[in-house]
């Protein structure tokens, strides 16, 4: 029996490795969404706390288990799907954007060797993936067959694109710095503590990555449609944007996709630019602390900061998130490739 469970999981015969990779990822997947079932509790209640309010408090010890809750009754309502709809495009929108935000952790690097797929064009494997996540946001609101859908859609996917632009350029940034588009690559350029991190280095370099995180940071927050920049589906103002016509277990899939978004967004900039698993000091007792824990701590921290945008910044016009993204945006983030690109041409490679 021991012989047959050792050639089962053995990695080096296809099947071994079939097996193995599936139960990874199947572990993944289970702690992503029981993660996000406690960060989608803590943003309810940071946004609570902000209002002077209590939160979901009810549903077990401190509303612990408000999330599940509201799982289970969006799995068990009945999916009400309008008339004259395209039923299998209308289904597929939904699943698509899951699906797209759960490949994307598949290069995301949460402690020394824990990622699924160590690419080497890892960035590049994000970008690509990050840009096929817009096709559900489209799709979803084509095949609802309602002008309100279609034009949510529209704006959604305009904004998404907008700033999609200003992601990769200052990715652009850190990768002239690391030299490299494989992300433990890029956290592995950051050791040594947080004066070597690329938002926080003791360096003029960052003069220009810091700003550059603010930048990234807002960016994702208008990439994710986060408040202020959830325009398409302002909930005070509209009927939710392209997912208008949706409900029930539909709905949900593009509710998880969007969060799944948001944290992957969190994860990236820890990646970036606050040294991903590295502890900010590189001495006891911060040392102690496994890895994935300073991981863990560091994508809380930025989430905290997504939900204090969300409850204390007042929403922007759609003209104001244009120009944004276009006139002050883009302009800063190229003169900053430029500026990188001639620091490490000149003082680092120079030197």
């Amino acid at each position: 029996m021991a012989e047959f469970f050792t050639m089962l999981f053995d990695t080096n015969t296809p099947l071994g490795w079939f097996i193995v990779k599936t139960l990874i990822i199947l572990a993944y997947v289970a702690v992503l969404l029981i993660s996000l079932a406690f960060l989608l509790l803590a943003d309810r209640k940071i946004w609570a706390a902000v209002q002077m309010r209590k939160g979901p408090n009810v549903v077990g010890a401190f509303g612990l288990l408000q999330s599940f809750a509201d799982f289970l009754k969006f799995v068990f309502k009945e999916a009400v799907i309008p008339a004259g709809v395209d039923k299998p495009i209308y289904a597929l929108a939904p699943v698509l954007t899951l699906l797209m935000a759960f490949i994307t952790w598949a290069v995301i690097p949460v402690a020394p060797g824990w990622v699924i797929t160590d690419l080497n064009l890892g960035v590049l494997y994000i970008l690509a993936i990050s840009s096929l996540g817009v096709y559900g946001v489209i799709l979803g609101g084509w095949a609802s067959n309602s002008k309100y859908a279609f034009l949510g859609a529209m704006r959604s996917t305009a904004q998404m694109i907008s700033y999609e632009v200003t992601i990769g350029l200052v990715l652009i940034t850190v990768l002239l710095l690391s030299g490299s588009l494989n992300l433990t690559v890029i956290v592995e350029a950051q050791t040594g503590g947080f004066w070597h991190w690329n938002g926080f280095a003791l360096s003029p370099i960052t003069l220009i990555m810091f700003p550059m995180m603010i930048v990234f940071f807002i960016s994702a927050l208008a990439e994710t449609n986060r408040p202020p920049f959830d325009l398409p589906e302002a909930e005070s103002e509209l009927v939710a944007g392209y997912q208008v016509e949706y409900s029930s277990t539909f709905y949900l899939l593009f509710m998880i996709g969007e969060y799944l978004n948001i944290v992957m967004m969190c994860a990236l900039i820890t990646l970036l630019f606050l040294g991903g698993w590295h502890a900010p000091f590189d001495f006891a007792p911060f040392t102690w602390l496994p890895p994935v824990l300073w991981f863990a701590i560091k994508v809380c921290c930025v989430f905290f900061m997504f939900s204090m945008v969300k409850a204390i910044v007042p929403r922007y016009r759609y003209d104001q998130l244009m120009r944004l993204g276009w006139k002050i945006f883009l302009p800063m983030t190229l003169i900053a490739v430029a500026l990188v690109g001639a620091w490490v041409t000149f003082v680092i490679n120079g030197a």
